[in-house]
């Protein structure tokens, strides 16, 4: 019964906080410490999860409650598993530090979630997940700006103001795709719609699983590329290598969500791309 018990940790865990290539990574052995990761869950009494808490729809962290909100929030709460939430803890992490988080010595977290896009360079040093959403470069304009970018050679000008968050896929696409353009890194990823939408700057390079929340909560607001984004991917769970048993798990967790039809329903609710 220890598996099953960690199977609904987990679920609980993948659910509630859902935050280039269609790529899963696994390694062969487990090499920590204390033996497979799940008997050590197990004896701990509970998941360590992390995620950034700043990408809205995913996993979002309220700054005056600390409650997180999101994607998987609904999933969980469709579940309803709700009541074992308590067997899970959660740990924030940045996108700056990320990668560093995730191999730490002595080890921060199982996982973490929360628009983690599957990349080859992450695959080489990490594991990740089977894909559990659709994903992809596009940007967040104002509405009176719509007309005016409509493919990358519009936004890479002098005169065009780009504004990224610091350390991830984002700021990596627009340093390599937009040398011509004004680049404006921003520390908190969550205030830069608000800042386009005030005219601080031109252009967000965001992803299609962010880019239509912020479309619907501020009509200022227009994702004129979503459905032609320049990059195309999935988000998957990410973590350090050695763990292969909790990788199976997880992998088969969110193959039953795709059967039972759970990830199409609240795609469509939250306005993102399902692609399975």
């Amino acid at each position: 019964m220890k598996h099953n018990r960690i199977k609904i940790w987990l679920l609980v865990a993948l659910l509630a906080i859902a935050g280039t290539t269609a790529l899963a990574c696994r390694d062969k052995k487990d090499t920590l410490a204390g033996g497979p990761t799940i008997e050590r869950i197990e004896q701990r009494g509970k998941l360590l999860v992390g995620t950034t808490g700043d990408y809205r729809p995913l996993s979002f962290r309220e700054p005056e409650t600390g409650i997180y909100w999101g994607f998987g929030i609904e999933l969980a709460e469709s579940y309803g598993h709700s009541g074992w939430a308590w067997m899970w803890n959660l740990y924030r992490t940045s996108w700056p530090t990320l990668t560093a988080d995730v191999q730490a010595e002595p080890q921060l977290f199982d996982m973490a979630m929360g628009g983690i896009t599957i990349t080859e360079a992450r695959c080489a040093t990490m594991l990740m997940s089977e894909g559990y959403l659709a994903n992809g470069k596009t940007i967040l304009c104002r509405v009176e700006d719509t007309a005016r970018f409509r493919s990358l050679a519009d936004i890479d000008r002098p005169e065009v103001r780009v504004m990224v968050n610091p350390g991830g896929l984002n700021e990596q696409f627009a340093r390599q795709h937009l040398t011509h353009a004004t680049l404006i890194v921003h520390p908190n990823n969550e205030e830069i719609p608000s800042l386009i939408a005030d005219g601080e700057a031109d252009v967000m390079i965001t992803e299609i699983t962010e880019a239509p929340y912020y479309v619907q909560t501020d009509q200022r607001l227009a994702a004129p590329l979503l459905a032609t984004p320049f990059t195309n991917g999935e988000i998957g769970v990410l973590m350090r290598k050695g763990q292969d048993d909790l990788l199976n798990l997880v992998n088969s967790i969110i193959r039953q969500m795709k059967a039972d039809g759970t990830l199409r329903k609240l795609t469509e609710k939250y306005g993102l791309v399902y692609a399975y």
